[in-house]
């Protein structure tokens, strides 16, 4: 039990240095967020000193991770996942599939059908048709995108997407880092 208990924390700081370095953060900006110094920083990632709670719960916050990811802990109770759908009016249905703010976000999206706005914003986006057929507007250039086509933009471009007829359309769509943002459409209609 010593021998695992020592592994679980011997991999601690790597998986804080890769955390941060994934992130593009330097030690300082890191210390800066979580009061932590960066020689105490340093010592943690390098295995020169041993983690304890005080220090790794901040950690988790700033880098935005679950404290059992961090420790890599053995998985225990139930493996299944259970998503929480956002439902809204018009039969829009969300379900986040990741929780990983500042990294690509995954959401299952059925969209009913919609008004067109097109809209802009920092990041990148990808979508994944499911089912049915998704209409995509990129500034003057309109598609229809089929079960299995995906479809990849720079959100900076004026876009809109919803279903190509009158049924819905079930997608996968991902965000970017930065392009999180947009699950700020998902709020109340206009």
């Amino acid at each position: 039990m010593e021998a695992e208990l020592a592994g679980i924390l011997d991999g601690i700081g790597p998986r804080l240095r890769s955390l941060r370095r994934d992130r593009g953060l330097t030690l300082e900006a890191v210390a800066a967020d979580t009061g932590i110094t960066v020689s105490t920083l340093s010592r943690l990632e390098t295995g020169k000193r041993r983690p304890t709670l005080e220090l790794l719960i901040p950690l988790a916050r700033a880098h935005r991770v679950a404290l059992d990811q961090l420790v890599a802990a053995p998985a225990t109770g139930d493996p299944r996942v259970h998503l929480k759908p956002y439902r809204r009016d018009r039969g829009n249905v969300l379900v986040p599939l990741t929780q990983y703010p500042g990294r690509v976000q995954v959401f299952k999206h059925v969209l009913a059908p919609r008004k067109q706005k097109l809209v802009t914003h920092e990041g990148y986006e990808w979508l994944y048709v499911l089912a049915g057929e998704l209409r995509l507007i990129l500034g003057e250039r309109d598609f229809t995108l089929r079960p299995g086509e995906v479809a990849e933009f720079d959100t900076t471009q004026p876009h809109w997407f919803g279903p190509a007829g009158t049924a819905t359309v079930e997608i996968l769509h991902l965000f970017g880092p930065r392009g999180d943002r947009a699950v700020i459409r998902t709020g109340p209609p206009d």
